[in-house]
C-alpha cells in the first residue's frame, strides 16, 4: 500500500546507542525511524525524504520509503532475519545445551544491534521475545499476546547485519558479550563461550554474502588468565567421601527412603569418576557386577539436563551420545569391589526404571540436579564441621568425580589411563588436575637441592 500523507520530523540524538541519530517519520498512520552513524548521514536522509514529500510521490507503507528510493534501496538483510535464519540452520544437529548457548550468543549480541523503537525495549523482554522467535516453531503458531509488542518491534527494529562491517558497532555487541543479566562482568567462560558461538555465526554471515570477512577477528580481546584448574579445597579424601556416602544415607524422610536411593548414585561418581549426565543415565545393561572382584561399568547414554524447549522430545533432560565422542561409541570404567557391592545391594533394594536405568527420582523419572543436589547440601551439613561446610570441600556432586580423578592420579596411576576412564584428553586431564597432585612440591624441591650440591 502507499500513502500520501507523511509527516518528518526533526533528527533527534539518543546517546549511548551504537547509531545515535535517528530519523523519524510517518507514512499514514505508521510510525518509520532509521538511525545513523553521523548527523550529516542522518541530514541527508531526511532530505531525500522532504524531497520526495514536495514532488508528491506517494510513500510505501510497509518500508515507509518514496517511489524514488525504493528503487536505489538494496535489500539487505538485518539482524533479526539472519539470526533466524542460522539457529533454523544448526537446530537439528546440535545438542540440547548447545542449541541453548547458539540462543544466547545470539540474543545478547541483539542488544547491542537495535534500531528505532526496539531501542527502548529492555534487556528482560527482548531476552524473552528473541529465544521465542529463534526457536523453530510449527508454521502459523502465534506469539504470546505478553511477547507480541516486543516481536514486532524486532522484527522491524534491528540493524542490518551488515553494519557489523563498522567497527564500532562490533565493539559494543563485544561489550555486551561481557556481561551478566544484572550488569556486571560475566565469568571469563562464560564471555568466551558467547564469542565462539558469534563467530561461528558470523562465519555463516560470509557464506550467505552478506559479510566479507567476519569482523570479530579485527577487534583485540584484553587477554585474561583463564584458570581452569580444579580448586585442590574441593577435593575430599577416602575417608572424607565416605563419611559423606553415609551421610547421603540419612537425608529425607525418617525412614531414609529419599537418602538411602541417592546413596549409591553419589558412590557411582565417587569410585567410578564419572560424570553426574554419564550416572544419571546409566542403565542396568550398563553394567558387569560380579559377586566378587572388579566390576565394569559401559559407557553409552548421558543424560545432561536442559529446559524443555531445547529438546526434541521436549523432556527436560536430552538424551545423548557421551561427551566429545562420536555418535554410538561407548567407554569402559572398570569399578572396584566397593562399588560393584553397593550397586548391587540398590538394585536388590530399588530394582531400576521401566527403560532400565538405575538412578531415578521417587516418581520415576529421570533424576534431576536439583534432586540431588539439595540431598547433598544435607548430607555435607551432616558429615562436615560447620568450617567445612562453609569452605569449597565438596561443594558441588561433581567434585566427587574431581575427587576419585585426583586420587587415581596421585595414587601412581598412569595419567593415559586415568584420561581413558575419566573421557578426557591426557592435556586436559593433567592440566585440571595440576594442583590436585600431592606431592609434586617435596620431589622437585629434593631434585632442586641435589641439583645444587652436585
Amino acid at each position: 500500500m502507499e500513502s500520501l500523507d507523511i509527516v518528518i520530523w526533526n533528527i533527534r540524538q539518543r546517546k549511548g546507542r551504537a547509531k545515535p541519530y535517528e530519523v523519524r517519520w510517518k507514512v499514514g498512520t505508521e510510525p518509520k525511524s532509521k538511525s545513523f552513524l553521523t548527523r550529516a548521514l542522518a541530514d541527508h536522509f531526511r532530505a531525500d525524504l522532504l524531497k520526495a514529500t514536495k514532488k508528491g510521490e506517494p510513500f510505501d507503507t510497509l518500508t515507509g520509503l518514496p517511489s524514488s528510493m525504493l528503487k536505489t534501496e538494496k535489500v539487505v538483510m538485518s539482524w533479526y532475519e539472519f539470526a533466524r535464519k542460522y539457529v533454523a540452520m544448526r537446530w537439528k544437529g546440535a545438542a540440547a545445551k548447545t542449541r541453548e548457548s547458539i540462543v544466547d550468543s545470539l540474543t545478547v549480541a541483539t542488544f547491542a544491534l537495535l534500531d528505532g523503537e526496539a531501542s527502548d525495549l529492555t534487556k528482560k523482554d527482548i531476552r524473552a521475545a528473541m529465544q521465542w522467535v529463534l526457536i523453530p516453531r510449527e508454521e502459523g503458531e502465534a506469539v504470546p499476546p505478553h511477547l507480541e509488542n516486543a516481536v514486532r518491534l524486532l522484527r522491524k527494529g534491528t540493524l542490518a547485519i551488515r553494519e557489523l562491517e563498522n567497527p564500532i558497532v562490533v565493539r559494543h555487541v563485544c561489550e555486551e558479550l561481557t556481561l551478566t543479566r544484572d550488569g556486571k562482568r560475566a565469568a571469563a567462560d562464560t564471555t568466551a563461550r558467547r564469542r565462539r558461538g558469534l563467530n561461528t555465526a558470523l562465519e555463516y554471515a560470509i557464506d550467505l554474502g552478506e559479510l566479507a570477512e567476519n569482523p570479530l577477528k579485527r577487534i583485540k580481546r584484553k587477554k585474561v588468565a583463564r584458570d581452569n584448574t580444579v580448586d585442590r579445597r574441593c577435593v575430599v579424601n577416602p575417608t572424607q567421601a565416605r563419611e559423606l556416602l553415609i551421610s547421603v544415607s540419612y537425608v529425607g524422610s525418617w525412614h531414609r527412603g529419599r537418602g538411602l536411593r541417592l546413596m549409591a548414585f553419589f558412590a557411582t561418581l565417587y569410585y567410578a569418576g564419572i560424570r553426574p549426565a554419564e550416572a544419571v543415565g546409566l542403565r542396568k545393561t550398563d553394567c558387569h557386577l560380579p559377586k566378587k572382584g572388579w566390576g565394569l561399568l559401559t559407557l553409552e547414554v548421558t543424560r545432561p539436563s536442559s529446559g524443555k524447549q531445547w529438546t526434541d522430545s521436549g523432556d527436560v533432560h536430552d538424551e545423548r551420545g557421551l561427551k566429545q565422542r562420536e555418535e554410538r561409541a561407548v567407554r569402559p570404567v572398570p569399578i572396584p569391589p566397593e562399588l560393584v557391592a553397593i550397586l548391587r545391594a540398590h538394585l536388590e533394594e530399588f530394582g531400576t526404571a521401566p527403560d532400565g536405568r538405575l538412578f531415578r527420582n521417587e516418581r520415576g523419572g529421570v533424576l534431576g540436579a536439583s534432586t540431588y543436589s539439595r540431598a547433598w547440601e544435607e548430607a555435607r551439613r551432616l558429615a562436615l564441621t560447620p568450617r567445612q561446610v562453609a569452605s569449597p570441600l565438596a561443594g558441588k556432586p561433581y567434585d566427587l568425580r574431581h575427587a576419585a580423578l585426583s586420587t587415581w592420579l596421585n595414587a601412581g596411576v598412569d595419567a593415559t589411563t586415568v584420561a581413558e576412564r575419566a573421557g578426557n584428553s591426557v592435556e586436559v586431564l593433567l592440566k585440571r588436575y595440576a594442583k590436585c597432585l600431592d606431592g609434586r612440591d617435596e620431589q622437585i624441591n629434593r631434585r632442586i637441592e641435589a641439583a645444587l650440591k652436585a
